[in-house]
């Protein structure tokens, strides 16, 4: 096991030898098993956002506040992710190595803000794979009566349906966690055959929206019912959630880069090509549903969301196939997830910024993957589901707080990346690259600057727009007050745990040297 200090501005730039090498003079040994292609690198990106999964989920969320015009939400947020995506990409290009968000924070400000941002994507994932876990419960039971084995009603926010809920989920998590213990082969091989499955389900569910139109595309300039006081622009900035929900993790192939075959140019263009596809699926989706719903007024679309349309236009074989493939979606999203957040936590205890860093680092040398960090994270999440049986608002409440943590983190790359630019990166200042190698990396170039600004601005925005004390968003029901400023007080929480978990008086052994 190694480890590696910050190298000094102007230090010399990674050679472009043979991966293990490249990795070595990052300061790292080649320790996980290095198999991953082009597809799987892209696969771990476009699972992690799971349009499937999460538009399945959460289109109601954005109808019931801004109408068919809540799909304008969509492009928007997908610009201000791929400012942020480019600047990821060429990051990614310059240090592919494991714990990319915490990885590419620490080199560019320093060992504290790498700590945070670490810190906050681990607790972000850990609980996003519980609530991608959860979902089987809206699907399986759907498919088959036989998989609600707690009572009748198979509702998540009935006692039955989130009794259920947690067993569904915890089986799936047994299952991600076994195969991410037997080695990233399977679960590549896994993720693989489940995304194009997912893909040929987008397309599939597209195409029988489009041929079921009940009215044209211009149905996205409606507006519907006017918004609330102080007006429409309020009600539809608050529909801007679903599509903030759900395009995050596009960065997973960044995670994955020690297992990649040429990473340095394989995970640019992935991390990319993860969030554009999966914005095009998604946005096709959105106008297709709203195309083909039956009704935009009867408030079926705003409660049940796509499973009304679903319901409504196909039969109920074709449907359960359908159903079928939405639950392989959730099978590999909580894979992807589980799977990253491990390969995050094994990063941060190479360095030794985790309790246990000895043992949460050691990597299995049969099957090349950190088994400790994947069985810890499992048991983690199903401990996290069990918040569900008490109370099923305080999860969900939890799971959109934590989108909140996730955009932090992505801040804590991008600001202090726009620092180091202003400095003259990738240069000059912190961890320059010659021009030389520059010219062989992705690069945004003259660019650079005004799309690291547009991505510092977009997050900060957005992470307003999340944390903002919304009833209708945190406290639904009305019941429980302190909920509506879950996501600051959650935020606070997590900050302040994390300086009492912060490594003290720790220093960076030395950088291995090729062949060490």
């Amino acid at each position: 096991m190694s480890s590696t200090t910050l190298p000094s501005p102007g230090e010399k730039a990674p050679s472009f030898g043979t991966d293990h090498l490249d990795l070595a003079e990052l300061g790292y040994d080649q320790q996980l098993h290095r198999s991953l292609g082009k597809y799987a690198s892209f696969a771990a990106g476009f699972s992690f956002v799971s349009i499937l999964t999460t538009i399945f989920q959460l289109f109601g969320l954005g109808f019931s506040f801004g109408g068919p015009a809540f799909f304008f939400t969509w492009p928007l947020v997908f610009l201000g992710q791929f400012m942020v995506a480019l600047n990821f990409a060429e990051l990614a290009a310059r240090y592919p190595i494991s714990g990319a968000i915490y990885q590419w924070s620490r080199r560019m400000g320093g060992e504290i803000i790498g700590w945070f941002a670490g810190w906050f994507m681990i607790i972000a994932q850990i609980v996003t794979a519980s609530a991608a876990a959860i979902a089987l419960q809206v699907v399986l039971p759907s498919i088959w009566s036989g998989l609600q084995f707690v009572g009748e009603d198979t509702a998540l926010t009935s006692a039955d349906g989130a009794a259920n809920a947690v067993i569904l989920g915890s089986i799936l998590l047994v299952l991600t966690t076994t195969i991410n213990c037997i080695g990233v082969n399977w679960m590549s091989r896994i993720n693989s055959i489940g995304v194009t499955c997912e893909i040929v389900g987008v397309i599939a569910l597209v195409l029988v929206f489009f041929t079921h139109a009940e009215r044209g595309p211009q149905v996205v300039f409606d507006t519907g019912a006017p918004g609330a006081d102080p007006g429409y622009i309020w009600a539809w900035i608050v529909s801007g959630l679903m599509a903030a929900y759900v395009m995050v993790g596009f960065g997973s192939a960044g995670e994955l880069a020690e297992e990649t075959h040429n990473p340095r140019r394989v995970a640019p263009r992935t991390i990319r090509l993860a969030l554009s596809a999966s914005a095009l699926g998604g946005g096709l989706m959105i106008v297709g549903a709203l195309m083909a719903a039956p009704s935009l007024t009867d408030g079926n679309l705003a409660t049940q969301g796509l499973p009304y349309v679903i319901d409504s236009i196909l039969s109920s074989p074709w449907g359960t196939v359908l159903l079928i493939d939405v639950a392989i979606a959730v099978f590999i999203c909580t894979l992807a997830i589980q799977t990253a957040a491990s390969r995050l936590m094994f990063s941060m205890a190479r360095d030794g910024r985790l309790p246990a860093s000895t043992i949460l680092s050691k990597v299995n040398s049969r099957t090349g993957t950190p088994i400790a960090p994947s069985v810890l994270i499992g048991f983690v999440c199903v401990a996290i589901l069990a918040v569900n049986v008490g109370n099923s608002a305080i999860f969900t409440t939890l799971s959109s707080v934590c989108i909140v943590l996730i955009y932090l983190a992505y801040l804590m790359v991008t600001v202090p990346l726009l620092v180091q630019r202003l400095k003259g990166w990738p240069h000059g200042g912190r961890q320059a690259t010659p021009i030389s190698a520059e010219e062989k990396l992705f690069t945004l170039g003259k660019f650079g600057i005004p799309v690291n600004i547009a991505a510092v601005l977009y997050g900060g925005l957005m992470v307003i727009n999340l944390s903002w004390p919304r009833a209708e968003i945190f406290n639904p029901t009305g019941e429980f007050p302190l909920l509506q400023w879950a996501a600051p007080l959650t935020v606070i929480a997590v900050v302040l745990a994390g300086i009492a978990c912060l490594p003290r008086g720790r220093t960076h052994p030395k950088p291995v040297t090729i062949g060490a």
